[in-house]
């Protein structure tokens, strides 16, 4: 009597280490959980920094799922950013949503990313139809390359209506702050300390303009690659010093061999990890 029970339990040990699951979602001490969790905490946040990794679908229809799931409970209260866009092409992103121009002649007037219609666009058609507003937080690029090639100082020199688009100047920077110490040391270098202050004039931006467009009782899920929040910096280091006491709660993205627990160095990355295969394929 007792073979067809051991027979049945080897089936189902089988069938569960065959499993190959698309993702696995950790907490900052490495505990398995829930997306279930992970949402629950969302909706009592001001800000949710969702760490992609660029190309990675796995994220992208992860990021699309969060936004129906928040929007379904906290709808129009709910509001949308993203690093891929810059604040200068606010305009052109308020008019598109409102209906104002088709698709070719909104690729044609911003500056998209060229995996946007994989990977952004959903979310764009998202807030379309559902009238959800959607910020344009990034620093112009040619702010953040002027930076790189002359110092914060150089910002200075734009002109007012330009300065529009930027962090308030002068913006707080501290070269001991780990994100940014490790890309001085990573440079060996090259770029001196304006490397680092590059990347941070990008972050302050996009806490910037986080902080702008919500209001309390509002929700902003905000998009950007997993190196821009990690280890609670970056742009999270710089929504607390312009408003402490915000409630921020942030996610980012890991790619490993193996699912069976978070690898050490992806530890303490965020309040969840996503971990995903690292032979999950790529949108670009």
């Amino acid at each position: 009597m007792k073979k067809p029970l051991i027979l049945l339990t080897s089936i189902v040990l089988m069938a569960f280490s065959a499993d190959k699951p698309a993702y696995k979602l950790f907490t900052a001490s490495g505990k398995e959980t829930e997306y279930e969790k992970l949402l629950k905490e969302a909706l009592k946040a001001d800000v949710v920094l969702f760490g992609e990794l660029h190309n990675n679908p796995i994220c992208h229809w992860l990021q699309l799922e969060l936004t129906r799931d928040l929007f379904a409970q906290k709808g129009n209260s709910l509001k949308l950013g993203a690093e891929m866009f810059e604040s200068d092409d606010q305009l052109v992103m308020d008019e598109y949503l409102a209906g104002k121009m088709t698709d070719k002649t909104f690729k044609d007037e911003a500056k998209l990313w060229t995996n946007y219609a994989t990977d952004y666009k959903p979310l764009m058609n998202f807030a379309k139809k559902n009238k959800v507003s959607f910020i344009a937080t990034n620093i112009p690029r040619r702010y953040a390359n002027l930076v790189y090639s002359s110092g914060t100082k150089a910002l200075d020199s734009v002109r007012e209506d330009g300065k529009k688009y930027i962090a308030p100047l002068p913006f707080p920077y501290d070269p001991e702050v780990k994100c940014y110490k490790e890309i001085f040391e990573a440079a060996q270098g090259h770029g001196g300390e304006n490397l680092p202050k590059s990347q941070a004039i990008k972050d302050a931006t996009m806490a910037h303009f986080i902080l702008k467009n919500i209001q309390p009782g509002q929700t902003m899920l905000h998009f950007n690659g997993a190196y821009h929040s990690n280890n609670f910096q970056g742009i999270m280091w710089y929504l607390k010093q312009y408003r402490p006491e915000i409630k921020v709660v942030t996610i980012s993205s890991a790619e490993q061999d193996t699912l069976k627990e978070l690898d050490a160095e992806n530890k303490a990355l965020a309040d969840f990890t996503i971990v995903i295969p690292s032979g999950m394929t790529k949108t670009y």
